[in-house]
């Protein structure tokens, strides 16, 4: 029976190729010609787009204005933004929905790594496993079915990411209770709210605080910041204008918070005495 399904396959392969040399055409030069045109159309419509969105906008080359094709620059970032919640672009809002699915630490590797590759090496292994000539949809239920759900899964997922809503770091601000506990600051309101201003501003991209964080740049360890006596006015000021205070700090400055949030802050990093 095997050597039957090999014998019609090796038929089926010499048939095409007589057709192709009676009828079709080499893909040289034929196909590579009309591709190689439609790529040179594609490259001239990409740079004339890029012309046209570089020179209609109004005003000089740093202007957030916007041309006919938007704008060339936006306004700076803000590193003190404690609103912004970074989302992806929206084809991949089903992995991003894999990640609320798949928590950190002990199943996120498998949530963004295991399942995609699994499904990409069976996606890929398909045409060597599925060598039938039956190509009728009503005679092939495993595939239509095994299609479906894919479809489904994946247009669920990714309205599910879609329309996701974010508790700003509601994670990491649920460890507010814990940190003012172990460092002794669960009386100080306002070193409480300047804990959460710090669970949300984006300092544990870099630092580290109570086993949490990044350890990013170089930046050090917070938890015993307050150990050092640096002072309130210290702290503030260097939260203001990191390069100013420490020369060649990488640290961006957080000025933008406001003169009341940085208050909370530094009475947060204060009050970090490393614990008992």
């Amino acid at each position: 029976m095997a050597s039957d399904r090999v014998v019609e396959r090796r038929r089926i392969f010499h048939q095409y190729k007589e057709d192709v040399k009676e009828r079709g055409k080499p893909f040289y030069p034929y196909a590579m010609f009309h591709d190689t045109v439609m790529s040179l159309v594609v490259v001239a419509v990409i740079i004339g787009l890029a012309v046209v969105w570089k020179y209609t906008t109004p005003g000089n080359h740093h202007t957030t204005a916007a041309g006919w094709l938007g704008k060339l620059y936006d306004k700076p970032a803000d590193p003190g933004t404690i609103n912004f919640v970074p989302r992806p672009d929206w084809y991949f809002y089903f992995l991003f929905y894999l990640l609320r699915i798949f928590k950190w630490p002990n199943s996120v590797l498998l949530g963004t790594i295991g399942i995609p590759t699994i499904c990409l090496i069976l996606l890929l292994a398909i045409p060597f496993l599925d060598v039938r000539l039956e190509r009728r949809l009503m005679r092939r239920p495993v595939a239509i079915i095994a299609s479906i759900l894919v479809v489904a899964s994946m247009g669920i997922l990714t309205y599910k990411g879609a329309t996701a809503k974010e508790a700003l770091g509601s994670e990491l601000i649920a460890k507010v209770p814990s940190w003012a506990k172990s460092e002794g600051f669960s009386n100080n309101p306002t070193a409480i709210a300047g804990a959460k201003l710090f669970a949300v501003s984006g300092c544990l991209n870099c630092h580290t605080y109570n086993g949490v964080g990044g350890s990013q740049l170089g930046a050090p360890n917070l938890t015993a910041e307050g150990a050092k006596n640096k002072g309130l006015a210290f702290e503030i000021a260097h939260l203001k204008c990191p390069a100013c205070v420490n020369s060649g700090s990488p640290m961006p400055s957080f000025a933008g918070l406001g003169q009341g949030n940085l208050v909370k802050l530094a009475t947060f990093l204060v009050a970090s005495k490393g614990g008992k």
